[in-house]
């Protein structure tokens, strides 16, 4: 009878206990994994167990200019291919949460491009951009505007790239945005009418600061989403030509399986880890504050 007492007096920490086993073995044990493998210096061809070596591997890893070209190539890509999908994703939103023929069609298509696999995109996007029989080519001549090597040049891949997302991605800001805009109440609008305030007016003053922390939350999945990009850049250029589209999720991917440098992928890893978390945290604080404004 004590017992049974002591079990139902422990019952909120016994019930949740399993799920936080679950999370600590599937997602804290990897993290920490990972970042000790960083200190060591453990390759996969030496046939050696991991032996710890201090922070050379991070010396080594960090002084790199590849490694360097890597972290700005993933900023870049991040910055731009979320700016561009954030002012599309609000401004279609805006657009459809109004009345007019064809809206459900329309929120219907904007589905399509989020249920495409990646490498399906990625194939697709290849044919599109390709110098000789794409698609693009083919519009910029028919327009009389220069033709692009696209994908096929080291100054025009990241930005081919960043349209491969863009065209993915921007359905999902534009579908939560469209929802946080349902969930506002109409009487703010309706005063503001009143007041005589023009449609512009209303949508800057009134409708973007209510629904300001449903955007933040979306700029925060997908900046998250694109920091670790992976699959469409590995599909259709595989980092390259060169290194010129070569991300650190690229480069810690070429360094696990290609170099077999075990340590130093996950030095490039716990740099990325770092620099996703330090992202969440700034636009986390971001929406808080835009919250108490």
């Amino acid at each position: 009878m004590i017992h049974s007492t002591r079990a139902e007096r422990h019952l909120h920490w016994i019930f949740p206990l399993p799920a936080v086993l679950f999370v600590a073995l599937l997602m804290v044990f990897p993290v920490l994994y990972t970042t000790w493998l960083s200190f060591t210096n453990w390759t996969l061809t030496s046939g050696m167990p991991p032996s710890f070596s201090g922070v050379n591997s991070y010396v080594r890893v960090l002084t790199e200019p590849r490694f360097l070209h890597a972290l700005w190539r993933t900023v870049a890509f991040t910055v731009l291919a979320v700016g561009i999908e954030g002012v599309l994703g609000v401004a279609a939103a805006l657009l459809l949460n109004r009345a007019f023929i064809g809206r459900a069609l329309a929120k219907l298509l904007l589905l399509l491009p989020l249920v495409a696999t990646p490498v399906a995109v990625g194939i697709v996007f290849n044919l599109f951009y390709d110098p000789t029989i794409g698609l693009a080519n083919y519009v910029l001549q028919a327009f009389g505007l220069p033709t692009g090597s696209w994908v096929s040049h080291a100054d025009t891949v990241l930005i081919s790239l960043v349209l491969v997302d863009v065209w993915q991605w921007t359905p999902m800001i534009t579908l939560i945005v469209l929802a946080g805009l349902a969930s506002l109440s109409d009487e703010p609008v309706e005063a503001a009418r009143i007041d005589g305030a023009s449609e512009w007016q209303i949508i800057r003053l009134v409708t973007l600061p209510m629904v300001m922390p449903v955007i933040l939350t979306a700029l925060i999945l997908r900046l998250i989403d694109a920091l670790k990009t992976f699959d469409i850049i590995f599909a259709m250029t595989g980092g390259g030509p060169g290194y010129a589209s070569e991300t650190l999720n690229i480069m810690g991917f070429k360094y696990s399986f290609e170099y077999f440098r075990m340590g130093q992928a996950a030095v490039v890893l716990v740099v990325l880890f770092l620099v996703v978390f330090a992202c969440s945290l700034a636009i986390t604080r971001l929406r808080k504050l835009s919250e108490n404004t």
